[in-house]
């Protein structure tokens, strides 16, 4: 099973479009792949018995589907200079180290500013790194994401399709 991470809980997102058009990409060529929107975590999912054995009922549904997932594709806002503290929450709520030890990701940084989140994606690698999984060696970075999507929530610019399209095509034989 493939995950797309929408690695916020911003509603309406452009992080939200950008996962979106990769299942579609992913779909096209034959491969299933589903989209955890982090809108979804359970209301109540920060506490202070997270970090034990003590979890949330309402985020078992959640967990086994990181449990099953073996790829993970991780849509990644720029919030203040790093990835958004959510998609922390996330990890630290999972179960350690199941949850994410030897499965593969691939990294997509995005920003309404120049940079496409290099910073965010960089320090999300040293934690996947960590968690002992595999990144694809080739992480995109999106910059002013509010000017890559059209009206139907397409990339169209040609350099962007072609990167886009080169990671997808990587990341399935991955």
């Amino acid at each position: 099973m493939t995950t797309i991470v929408a690695s916020t809980n911003r509603p309406d997102s452009y992080t939200l479009k950008t996962a979106a058009y990769y299942e579609k990409q992913l779909r096209e060529k034959g491969y299933e792949a589903e989209i955890l929107s982090l809108t979804n975590l359970p209301e109540g999912i920060i506490h202070p018995a997270m970090y034990e054995k003590e979890k949330l009922k309402s985020f078992e549904e959640i967990q086994q589907k990181i449990t099953r997932t073996a790829k993970f594709l991780f849509i990644i806002p720029e919030y203040n200079g790093s990835f958004p503290g959510i998609l922390k929450v996330l990890i630290d709520a999972c179960r350690y180290p199941e949850s994410f030890y030897g499965k593969k990701a691939a990294l997509v940084g995005v920003s309404t500013g120049k940079y496409g989140n290099i910073r965010g994606v960089d320090h999300f690698t040293g934690i996947c790194h960590y968690l002992n999984m595999n990144v694809l060696p080739l992480k995109l970075h999106i910059p002013q994401i509010h000017k890559e999507l059209n009206e139907k929530g397409d990339f169209f610019k040609e350099d962007t399709l072609r990167f886009t399209n080169q990671q997808i095509e990587q990341f399935i034989v991955f």
